[in-house]
């Protein structure tokens, strides 16, 4: 064994390398070869006798109940799964229920027959899948006369709507008279002087983008009547009419816009809240404002919260993503509603590019 010199002033003090642990280690791996080979030996010269039928029949009982617990157990996470994505099952068996619903959700032929485009030849109705969640409201909501005239139940078709319930079953009702009409908002509306430099007007909006002729505002009011004041007719997300320059439908952000790809000139988001921790359901938006907007049309995100820088730049990373040229952007601060901080808020008018 060689040795280690170790200077200390005018001395000098040697030291032997230490040959404890490599004793250790060689005598581990002495006893590793003995043991394997003392192994293989048993295994090559060790006899089993078959097993006998009883032993194979209770062997055999032992894992099917493995398996029959393994099924159970593997029911049980798909049915948590479902329930913590919201999935719920209508059992139109249910006393619940009123007639008029369990008569919608059955199978009818197509009064023409078989459809010709299609190759049905059957109607299968369909509700939201989280209307099972709800199935008090649902059933209060289905519950009319027949031919009669409808519940004044905009209210509830709303929260069903909210829940999650869409769509809607159909009806078997007349309707009434509606909502009254939406007059255009006057001069001191937000739309025509906005209250703070993340509103802007619609003239504005307007003159940055050529060809603005049709629009989709997700949150509905008084915006479609403004922009209808200006020859734009757009589609709305309230229940609320103005002689035709307006079309209400009953939807939220948290379905797929019913409209085929490219049909707008100009879509609006307002009030909505930035993604946070997850960007998913952002993601799930954006792409369906994407879907719906013409290239060269403008999106339109007004007063966007953000609850802190990190959501502001988890904001402007989704957007950047799309390659919208930024016609404006604009970043400010209100007070939350609590009171107890503030939040940012970002407005932007977002040009989509055309792509090849």
């Amino acid at each position: 064994m060689g040795a280690v010199a170790l200077k200390l002033g005018d001395g000098t003090a040697r030291f032997r390398k230490a040959t404890l642990l490599s004793s250790v280690l060689r005598l581990l791996m002495l006893f590793s070869v003995v043991f394997t080979n003392l192994f293989a030996l048993y295994a090559f010269t060790y006899y089993s006798p078959p097993p006998s039928s009883s032993n194979l029949a209770v062997f055999s009982d032992q894992l099917a109940q493995i398996l029959r617990e393994i099924d159970l157990a593997q029911k049980k996470l798909n049915q948590i799964g479902n329930e913590k994505l919201g999935y719920a099952t209508i059992d139109p068996s249910k006393s619940v229920f009123p007639p008029e619903l369990k008569l919608f959700l059955n199978r009818h032929p197509l009064p023409l027959g078989r459809d010709a485009r299609s190759g049905m030849t059957e109607m299968v109705s369909s509700v939201g899948h989280r209307c099972g969640a709800a199935a008090d409201l649902l059933a209060q909501f289905t519950r009319y006369s027949a031919g009669g005239r409808c519940p004044n139940d905009a209210d509830l078709a709303q929260t069903l709507l909210a829940r999650g319930c869409a769509p809607l079953p159909r009806r078997r009702c007349l309707s009434g008279a509606g909502p009254p009409a939406v007059r255009s908002p006057s001069d001191g509306s937000r739309w025509i002087k906005p209250r703070s430099k993340t509103e802007f007007p619609v003239d504005e909006v307007l003159s940055l983008a050529d060809g603005i002729a049709v629009g989709f505002d997700v949150d509905g009011g008084d915006f479609a009547a403004a922009m209808a004041a200006r020859n734009v007719t757009v589609v709305t997300g309230s229940p609320v009419n103005d002689g035709g320059a307006v079309f209400p439908l009953q939807l939220t952000p948290g379905q797929r816009f019913p409209f085929a790809d490219s049909v707008f000139d100009l879509v609006r988001s307002g009030s909505m809240a930035a993604p946070g921790e997850t960007l998913a359901a952002a993601e799930f938006l954006m792409f369906d404002f994407d879907r719906v907007l013409r290239a060269g049309g403008v999106l339109w995100l007004d007063c966007w919260r953000c609850v802190d820088e990190k959501g502001k730049s988890a904001l402007t990373g989704l957007v950047d993503r799309f390659g919208f040229k930024k016609l404006k952007w604009v970043v400010g601060e209100k007070a939350d509603a609590a009171g107890s901080g503030k939040v940012i808020i970002v407005s932007a008018l977002l040009q989509k590019p055309a792509r090849g």
